[in-house]
């Protein structure tokens, strides 16, 4: 069984450009991925935050606007 990955919003920021405080906020607001708190800690799994890169791909590409 492979392990999941947690990111943090600075782990999130590294692999996308958005930056550590836009990933605070959409969790506050409960946009963007889903995330969670791991102990003191909002994480994005890997997953789920690779899933929804490619529906922003998917919609956006068609010429769609981004949830």
């Amino acid at each position: 069984m492979e392990s999941e990955e947690f990111l943090q919003a600075k782990d999130c920021e590294e692999l996308t450009g958005i930056p550590e405080a836009t990933w605070r906020y959409w969790a506050h607001i409960g946009s963007g991925p889903q995330s969670f708190k791991l102990g003191r800690r909002r994480v994005w799994r890997r997953s789920v935050l690779t899933a929804w890169i490619a529906e922003q791909e998917a919609t956006t590409g068609r010429g769609g606007v981004a949830s």
